[in-house]
């Protein structure tokens, strides 16, 4: 039962966003239209910051999903409606960075955050097995000893 209450409660809130765009930002052109979905669905809403403004109900998102449709009927390819609201907003208004010199860091730091949590698992699971090599228990007293051979010499007569 609570399963199924929360796949209800998921295709509600996955149909919610699905009708962000409305029937009056649809083109006529259905090639048009598709490049306008394709293209929204890579733009970041800068209100939402983690949708698309394909999926954003937003009022700025929807000024920018009218700007991409207008760029488009006028003739820009889709690099060039990317390069105008880049130029416009700055690349966070694309939901993949652009792979360059300067977002080098962000392209690089999953890779080398997973490489580090390697290393030191590795680090931690060696100095750890070195601990337990090399741990031992401090040699017996003679008294101890004694003591110890006795008791195994009983143990041996029972």
């Amino acid at each position: 039962m609570r399963f199924m209450l929360m796949l209800w409660l998921a295709l509600v809130v996955g149909a919610a966003s699905a009708f962000a765009v409305t029937p009056d930002e649809v083109l006529d052109d259905p090639a048009l239209e598709t490049r306008a979905r394709a293209l929204s669905a890579n733009l970041r809403c800068m209100v939402c910051q983690n949708e698309s403004i394909d999926e954003s109900n937003a009022p700025l998102a929807k000024d920018l999903r009218l700007l991409v449709r207008e760029r488009l009927v006028a003739g820009d390819t889709d690099a060039q409606v990317l390069d105008y609201l880049v130029g416009r907003y700055g690349e966070f208004v694309l939901l993949k960075p652009r792979f360059a010199a300067h977002t080098l860091f962000l392209w690089a730091a999953p890779p080398l955050a997973l490489l580090a949590g390697i290393v030191g698992i590795a680090i931690v699971l060696r100095r750890r097995k070195s601990e337990l090599n090399t741990v031992s228990a401090p040699p017996l007293s003679a008294d101890e000893q004694a003591r110890l051979d006795a008791l195994l010499k009983r143990d041996k007569t029972d």
